[in-house]
């Protein structure tokens, strides 16, 4: 309870204890919220202070910047960009509590019911090549990704061949229309066939977005008590979207590439959480329970990260380097051949992972490589224009995957 002078007062603000008049008329009774034309009264007849509590307004921003404060306990505060994400961040929080959102409780967060699942390896011994051996052996990648390979890189390869093959995969077919259609390229008239969207969109990009839509098929039989894969895809998305958004921003030539590294970039995850479910809980229940990144907690657990089996994976398929690379260096960007194209996806996950957060995400941000931002050369202000951009695409490009 704090005594608050009527210069002071705000609408919105609810009285603890009576606001009782000179002459003893209860003007406002306990527990009422004032109104601006109660302010007035109040003056009117001499009320010189109240007993009042927060504001809607004030109590929502602390809940705010409570919540989103401990998803930042890994990244520096004082980084502008950081900064400038976390006020998003916290504006967002905001305008959903006003809109009736709860704040998740720790006990939401944490996996349940997970005793039934079994590894394929001992946590302890257990070896990103092992995983990846273990999991081709078992699983075949959709064969449609080999034969677009085989004919994006064969010489006799055309429109026509390509066309043929994405058009006998209907979900294939569907994805990449709704994607042609979408933000990722605003063309000014609807693409209605494959033929056209290669001629228009080209033949190696609209390939590479073929590659990558028919990579996440691959994945299913995830246990949904260790994650939601709504949720996961929605991230991978979200990663995708900033990517291509960055990669623009920056000039960057062939975005379609950062666009399918940011969909990709949890591949190695997703492996992670197939062979080895119940070691994949510990893990995530450590992460949570002790405020951490899930990378760093991947680390801890199993002395590698899922980027050492996306390595591993992404050589077994084959998959372009160009693209690897940057999936497989999204944590360590500045040790990459190419820091700055690698720089993109990392930041891209930063982004997407902030978006996460307003969420409801349940983990705390990944460390963020200050040194990747420089290499943008993006000035800070484009920060808030990079998720105002984010924001205009995102349901839309949900819509061609969901």
């Amino acid at each position: 309870m704090v005594t608050k002078g009527i210069n002071e007062l705000k609408p919105g603000v609810v009285v603890t204890a009576d606001v009782v008049s000179k002459d003893g008329r209860v003007l406002l009774a306990c527990g009422g919220k004032v109104e601006p034309w109660h302010i007035n009264l109040f003056k009117g007849l001499g009320v010189v202070s109240v007993e009042a509590g927060e504001s809607q307004d004030d109590a929502r921003l602390k809940d705010a910047s409570d919540y989103v404060r401990d998803y930042f306990v890994f990244v520096n505060p004082d980084f502008p960009v950081v900064t400038e994400l976390y006020a998003f961040a916290t504006e967002f929080v905001i305008h959903r509590l006003a809109e009736g959102w709860t704040l998740p409780s720790f006990s939401e967060r944490r996996a349940e019911n997970v005793e039934h699942l079994s590894d394929a390896f001992p946590m302890e011994t257990a070896s990103p090549n092992d995983i990846v051996g273990h999991e081709v052996q078992l699983s075949s990648f959709p064969d449609v990704y080999f034969k677009l390979r085989k004919e994006i890189d064969s010489p006799t390869g055309s429109v026509q061949s390509l066309s043929e093959i994405i058009t006998r995969d209907v979900s294939l077919t569907a994805k990449i229309l709704k994607l042609a259609n979408s933000p990722l390229y605003a063309l000014p008239e609807p693409v209605e066939s494959i033929p056209r969207a290669i001629s228009i969109i080209g033949t190696s990009e609209l390939s590479t977005l073929a590659l990558g839509v028919s990579a996440i098929n691959y994945f299913k039989g995830i246990p949904p008590e260790l994650i939601d894969m709504a949720t996961f895809w929605r991230h991978s998305v979200s990663c995708a979207i900033f990517a291509h958004i960055l990669a623009k921003a920056m000039g960057e030539k062939n975005t379609e590439r950062f666009f399918i590294a940011g969909l990709l970039h949890d591949v190695g995850r997703l492996i992670l959480f197939k062979d080895m479910p119940y070691a994949s809980s510990e893990m995530l229940l450590h992460a949570r329970e002790n405020s951490l990144p899930i990378v760093i907690a991947e680390e801890t657990l199993f002395n590698f990260t899922h980027t050492s089996i996306s390595e591993a994976l992404l050589t077994q398929w084959d998959f372009p380097p160009q693209i690897a690379i940057l999936v497989n260096s999204h944590h360590n960007p500045l040790a990459a051949p190419s820091p700055r194209e690698a720089s993109i996806v990392h930041l891209a996950d930063f982004f997407a992972n902030v978006v996460g957060v307003v969420a409801g995400g349940m983990y705390a941000l990944p460390p963020l490589e200050e040194g990747a931002w420089e290499l943008t050369s993006l000035p800070v202000t484009s920060v808030r224009r990079i998720c105002s951009d984010y924001e205009s695409q995102a349901e839309q490009m949900f819509k061609a995957f969901f």
